[in-house]
């Protein structure tokens, strides 16, 4: 391909159309660049020449058994899951060591980023003095995870560290890190081919909003893939979803995606890819497009996918791409057939969905999940439903009507909570602060809600986090900071924060007041999550919402309230003032983002030498090959993982004497099994920091502290909101010990099982493993001795983590589940087969209940290809990558000519 003087090689779809005989328009996009990865990987020796044509017809022809070698341009870390990844690596670097290899073989061979986002916390809001005070303690708080990430800069080539105060992954890697077309120069010769990531963050689909493919992978995937290792890729089927009309005045995108994530759960679009197209896509801007896109893992599919098209060229220039990459882009995929022109007929998919722009309205989803989506206008009555249904275990029956009220002296004033009362409400997450027009419409309404003397009650705790610093650039620009900051919206930092958890402190008055009369606390925030104990231990009902949303709820200060008939206050006059008096017009929105936002805001912010910060540069770290662990050190160890490992692996055995650690209900999230925020001082977690004579103050959260499996392990299944059958009415991350029948911590009861050599069990319904990628909901189980999970189905990220540690996943029958069976978890469990165990076979269990009857049924082993058997009879990925390291007989170099890792 010739372009700008300069040839390039290509892997040609065009050539391979022809000689195939193949219709290329009409196989989905996302296909496509499918197709032209195998290419690469059959020239890299990942597939057989042999056998290619063959393979490359079924990708086209919509074959869903197919499977390919993937092996991504790029790999994307934020720091909760690159921390774990980089400890890993380490640890991997002494296994191969001490088996005899050359340790320096472990080293990441893809272009890898790692964006510090999770770390930062809202310990302090609405003030001034918020953004510095939080930003200081980060990095008092993680100062150990922070060398960890210095020496992982400098041992590892390839390895870039974007420090604290960057911004949330997603929204850098959208703004700034994506090309969508990669150039590679070897020995004079330029390459060009698609940009492409896998990410440790299940968002990592927001970038599908731009035409790039990714999607979120677990840890350790990520890096067997860093190490050049492919992912072995089953076809999945393609959902098309047509988009028609256009979105009505005042009607977000933050309400379309709340209702694509309705509409496609509904659908059934697990394991799937979304291709979005039709006229209503060419209605929106490439920022609503990666807003739809970033919620790919709320609606369960793999990926959403967005073609390039003249929008993707416009968005590149606006965040301030040079100019020849977006003429680079333009031309390669114009030239290979991927740029999508409006004139062209629909994709062939496997299933098409129509889905109507001009239905949606504005809506919240919650309490507990993205897709509950309510209307405004319903809000205040499906609230009220939820005390007499959700929560009813927890109010008294007098007060399930919502109408206890409970006063609390506030500083100079006495506040009233009741049911509903907003104690969180928060602007974050890149999935909204993303979209200029959103956050623009915020500031507008805020500043209008000021105008009129409105302002929001103490008992709210307000914060602004950023998912970049261009975010604050424009707000700054349009004259919006200020009437933000009057109603408590001041910066607090520049990462996930609220979204994932880091929420910070409630006023220990208003925590008492919660406790002490059981209430039902809400939050209201523009993230993409709201999980049972994720946004606060002490604020039961979450709700999603767009930026403006999210202010008009936080004046109001209850969620009991429907915004389309009662007022939110009253102004300076009395006067009652309605959401519609203060809600800003669709052009005055998009006049104000015309006038504020810059390409050079982007310029400047992403400068190299604007990204260092003082604070980052002073963190030391050592410059050596191998990392010296801290004996004493509660951040991070050195994790027990390749400890017994031998050159050869020794096949997984059948369970003899199993029994069940948990037996758990539908929707179980990788947050029920392993929390990510606050440690309570009481849990094995608490006391196992305590002894090391960290004060609870410091004890910082779960997230932070996933480089020391010490933690984890006491932290799985630590959920507040865990719901454990094995004793009915009681929360939190407890068990029954069998066969002394005993009540104790998960932790305790595992350690007690595996002093007997007991293998565990986990028993749970649908959905199991939902929500965030986080390797440690697989990696803690696994430390726990949990050896099989039996569920109605898995979603897709944490069943291939669970294979990649080396627990056998396996689904009952359609119509039968745990509950129909007559199973309570007190049984002694055989499950013999596993030796000789082949992809999706089915496997006989036998449970013996206590009085000696047994029950006998059948299950699916959730290994869908020989590669995934291949990582379960290794004992996990990462000791099956150690291995082929170890059969490495010549230099690095040699290797990567042998195509190991042709990138």
């Amino acid at each position: 391909m010739e372009f700008a003087g300069k040839q390039y090689n290509i892997w040609s779809l065009k050539r391979l159309e022809n000689r195939l005989g193949l219709q290329l328009s009409r196989v989905p996009y996302s296909i496509r660049l499918l197709m032209e990865a195998f290419l690469r990987s059959v020239t890299a020796r990942f597939a057989s020449v042999d056998t290619a044509d063959a393979t490359l017809r079924a990708l086209a022809g919509g074959e869903e058994q197919v499977v390919m070698p993937y092996l991504p341009a790029r790999v994307l870390l934020q720091d909760y899951t690159g921390v774990p990844v980089i400890v890993d690596l380490a640890a991997m670097r002494e296994a191969v060591k001490k088996l005899g290899g050359d340790p320096a073989l472990v080293s990441p061979v893809l272009p890898t980023d790692v964006v510090v986002d999770h770390s930062i916390q809202v310990d302090v809001a609405a003030c001034t003095k918020a953004l510095q005070y939080n930003t200081e303690q980060e990095f008092v708080q993680n100062r150990e995870r922070f060398k960890l990430l210095r020496w992982g800069e400098r041992a590892f080539q390839g390895l870039r560290v974007f420090p604290p105060g960057t911004g949330i992954v997603h929204q850098v890697n959208l703004e700034n890190l994506a090309t969508v077309v990669r150039v590679q120069e070897r020995d004079g010769i330029l390459t060009a081919f698609p940009d492409s990531v896998c990410g440790t963050d299940s968002h990592t689909t927001m970038i599908n909003g731009l035409g790039v493919l990714g999607w979120g992978v677990g840890g350790i995937e990520a890096e067997a893939a860093m190490l050049g290792h492919p992912f072995m890729l089953l076809r999945p089927p393609v959902v098309g979803v047509k988009l028609v009309g256009r979105l009505r005045p005042g009607v977000t995108t933050t309400d379309l995606v709340l209702s694509v994530a309705e509409r496609l759960r509904q659908e059934g679009v697990v394991d799937q890819f979304v291709e979005f197209c039709g006229e209503g896509v060419r209605a929106l801007s490439l920022a609503e497009r990666a807003t739809i896109a970033n919620m790919a893992p709320e609606y369960g599919a793999t990926s959403a996918y967005f073609p390039v098209d003249e929008e993707t060229l416009r968005y590149l220039r606006a965040t301030g791409r040079p100019e020849s990459l977006v003429q680079l882009v333009d031309r390669y995929y114009k030239f290979q057939g991927l740029f999508c022109h409006n004139e062209e007929p629909l994709p062939i998919f496997n299933k098409l969905v129509t889905f109507d722009l001009t239905k949606v309205v504005p809506s919240v989803s919650g309490p507990a999940k993205p897709q509950q989506r309510v209307s405004v206008q319903e809000l205040k009555t499906s609230f009220s439903r939820t005390l007499t249904t959700t929560y009813a275990p927890l109010i008294a029956s007098e007060n399930r009507d919502g109408a206890i009220k409970v006063n609390v002296a506030f500083d100079d004033r006495t506040v009233t909570l009741t049911h509903g009362s907003i104690l969180i409400a928060s602007i974050t997450s890149c999935t909204n602060t993303s979209n200029p027009s959103v956050m623009i419409a915020a500031g507008l309404l805020a500043r209008r809600a000021v105008t009129r003397g409105l302002t929001v009650p103490p008992y709210v705790k307000t914060s602004l986090s950023p998912g970049s610093q261009v975010v604050t650039d424009y707000l700054k620009a349009a004259g919006l900071i200020s009437p933000l900051e009057t109603l408590g919206f001041h910066v607090t930092g520049y990462g996930c924060m609220t979204c994932s958890g880091s929420s910070g402190p409630l006023d220990p008055r208003l925590a008492t007041a919660i406790k002490e009369n059981n209430l039902v606390a809400t939050s209201i925030l523009s993230g993409n999550r709201n999980f049972e104990g994720r946004i606060h231990p002490l604020v039961r009902a979450n709700y999603l919402a767009s930026p403006p949303l999210v202010i008009a709820y936080a004046i109001a200060g209850t969620v009991k309230i429907d915004l389309t008939r009662e007022p939110l206050g009253t102004d300076t006059h009395g006067v009652p003032v309605y959401l519609s008096d203060i809600w800003p017009s669709d052009e005055e929105v998009s006049s104000v983002m015309n006038k504020s936002i810059s390409p050079r805001m982007f310029r400047d912010r992403y400068r190299q030498d604007s990204r260092a910060t003082e604070q980052w540069e002073t963190i030391s770290a050592p410059e050596s090959d191998l990392f010296s662990w801290e004996k004493d050190c509660t951040y991070i160890k050195r994790p027990p993982y390749f400890d017994s490992m031998t050159h050869s692996a020794s096949s997984p055995k059948s369970i003899s004497g199993g029994r069940v650690l948990a037996l758990l209900g539908d929707s179980i999230t990788t947050d029920h099994l392993s929390p990510g925020g606050t440690i309570d001082p009481t849990s094995p977690a608490g006391h196992y920091l305590a002894a090391y004579g960290v004060k609870p103050t410091a004890f910082n959260t779960y997230g932070a502290r996933r480089g020391n499996h010490e933690v984890m392990m006491r932290g799985t299944l630590a959920n507040i909101r865990l719901k454990n059958m094995l004793l009915p009415g009681v929360e939190g991350g407890m068990t029954i010990h069998h066969p002394s029948g005993r009540m104790m911590t998960i932790y305790e009861a595992a350690m007690q099982y595996a002093t007997d050599d007991i293998p565990l069990i986990i028993l749970a319904g649908k959905e199991y493993g939902a929500g965030s990628s986080r390797d440690w909901a697989a990696k803690g189980p696994r430390l726990l001795g949990v050896r099989v999970v039996i569920a109605n189905s898995f979603e897709r990220i944490h069943r291939s983590n669970l294979i990649c540690m080396g627990v056998l996943p396996l689904q009952f029958r359609s119509g039968e589940s745990w509950r129909s069976l007559g199973l309570d978890g007190t049984e002694i469990y055989e499950i013999n087969g596993v030796e000789t165990l082949k992809p999706g076979e089915e496997v006989i269990v036998e449970a013996r209940k206590t009085h000696g009857e047994i029950v006998r049924f059948a299950v699916r082993a959730r290994i869908d290809t020989e590669s995934e058997l291949t990582y379960y009879q290794h004992g996990g990925l990462l000791h099956l990558v150690v291995r082929k390291l170890l059969t490495a007989k010549k230099n690095r170099d040699e290797t990567l000519d042998q195509g190991i890792a042709v990138w």
